[in-house]
């Protein structure tokens, strides 16, 4: 069942979680392909940066976004999260 949005601009600023619960960060803007959503761009939250190498967002495919109401529900396989432990090893320091 397609998400049904009537303003783009409703939906910057909503708070992200993941479908286990976890807050992750904040919408921070949609990409558009063809005038149809693509993905969204979210501001993660302090915490969650530093597991992601320091980053200060990602992009999630639209078909990862489970349900847009009072926040945003993401699916946490969408997350470039490496380990289930939560930690990531930045690829620059990893020794082969």
């Amino acid at each position: 069942m397609p998400i049904k949005i009537k303003k783009l601009s409703e939906v910057i600023g909503k708070r992200v979680y993941t479908d286990s619960g976890d807050f992750f960060g904040e919408v921070e803007e949609v990409n558009l392909v063809e005038n149809k959503v693509d993905s969204w761009r979210i501001k993660v939250s302090g915490g969650i940066g530093s597991f992601l190498g320091g980053a200060r967002g990602v992009v999630i495919p639209h078909q990862f976004v489970k349900a847009i109401g009072d926040i945003c529900l993401v699916s946490k396989a969408s997350l470039p999260m490496q380990e289930e432990s939560g930690e990531s090893v930045p690829e620059e320091e990893i020794e082969l």
